[in-house]
């Protein structure tokens, strides 16, 4: 999954983008708010953290574009505001969840969490695909009677996209965007969708001929 993380907080800046990346996300990090939204229509990104009071265009502006533009996805305000005013302005702008500065990395973990499954799994913690193989959502990882299925990060990343569109064709233009950002030749992101159906032990992952593929559950 690809966080985008706006902090003009140099070393705040490091030390989340490392902590996320040991937990096996992709992070790009901004200290300008004008960059963090261009970047925003060139990358698909599954969730943001956004400071509030950055160079260019402020969080809770830059949060309140993207709402009017019909852009769902999940964003968690990290800022050293301690008014309720501030904190309703935060909500109203669109966000899921808000953690004020300073905060443990730990917090910031289990917040990122709670809204990733709220927003893409309707809660589960654990995703049951019947036959063994449960996919845990707190952990990103798949596994078969309690083995775990050792996956590429591209395989992971696959995985993630059908999961979110679960029941739903996904083309591999769609792959494209929210994976790679760029174009991909479609035979090689045919291979990897292959290899990683090769690995699972129940063919729930479908191929709609010319349409794409789907996850079913």
């Amino acid at each position: 999954m690809k966080v985008l993380l706006l902090e003009d907080e140099y070393m705040l800046r490091v030390s989340i983008t490392e902590f996320l990346e040991e937990m096996g996300f992709e992070v790009d990090g901004f200290a300008n708010g004008e960059k963090a939204y261009d970047a925003i229509y060139e990358t698909h990104y599954d969730l943001y953290l956004l400071d509030v009071n950055v160079p260019g265009i402020d969080g809770f502006s830059l949060l309140r574009t993207l709402r009017k533009e019909g852009n769902k996805t999940p964003a968690i305000f990290l800022t050293s505001m301690v008014n309720v005013s501030d904190l309703q302005e935060g909500y109203k702008s669109g966000c899921c969840d808000y953690i004020r500065k300073p905060f443990d990395l730990t917090e910031l973990q289990l917040r990122i969490m709670h809204a990733l499954k709220s927003f893409y799994h309707q809660g589960e913690n654990v995703i049951d695909f019947g036959g063994g193989l449960v996919y845990d959502t707190e952990s990103f990882t798949l596994t078969h009677n309690g083995e775990s299925i050792a996956l590429s990060k591209t395989e992971k990343e696959i995985f993630s996209v059908l999961l979110k569109h679960t029941n739903q064709v996904v083309s591999v233009e769609t792959f494209q965007d929210e994976i790679w950002g760029e174009y991909v030749d479609p035979a090689n992101i045919r291979v990897q969708i292959n290899n990683l159906r090769k690995k699972l032990p129940l063919d729930i992952i479908q191929n709609r001929r010319g349409l794409g593929y789907i996850l079913e559950r």
